[in-house]
């Protein structure tokens, strides 16, 4: 397998080496292999997740605590599958999925806000766009 150093994936990444170990703390991605001297080793899909962490962050415009929120949400779905598999409870089945959709339909209308307002200045920065070439062709 091949090991890559905190180093190496800050630069891959574009942040911090602290803003990784933040990440690591917080939850937001798992702890790495550490090697003997207890130098974190990552793998190609431990830099994925950081990058997907980087990306839901800058482009989407979550929020750490927003996306911490998200991941517990897709724990608990991961619980609850094994749990529903292992199950006889049905009526625990149903009241855990109805948490779990009520969590999601959360993130689907905060994601959907944030697109909204995206989309409103992405509309006001065409107008300023159109605005200056219309003054350049005067």
């Amino acid at each position: 397998m091949n090991w890559i150093k905190i180093d190496e994936v800050a630069k891959i990444t574009g942040i911090t080496k602290r803003a990784i170990r933040y990440y690591e703390e917080i939850g937001l991605i798992q702890p790495p292999e550490r090697s003997d001297g207890q130098v974190r080793l990552y793998t190609e899909k431990d830099v994925q997740q950081i990058k997907r962490v980087v990306d839901a962050k800058e482009v989407l415009g979550f929020s750490l605590q927003e996306l911490q929120h998200f991941l517990r949400i897709k724990e608990r779905i991961l619980e609850h599958k094994e749990q529903y598999e292992t199950s006889r409870d049905k009526t625990f089945q149903h009241s855990e999925l109805e948490e779990i959709a009520v969590g999601l339909i959360e993130q689907r209308d905060m994601l959907e806000e944030k697109m909204e307002k995206m989309k409103s200045f992405q509309d006001e920065l065409k107008d300023l766009i159109q605005k200056v070439e219309n003054l350049l062709n005067v």
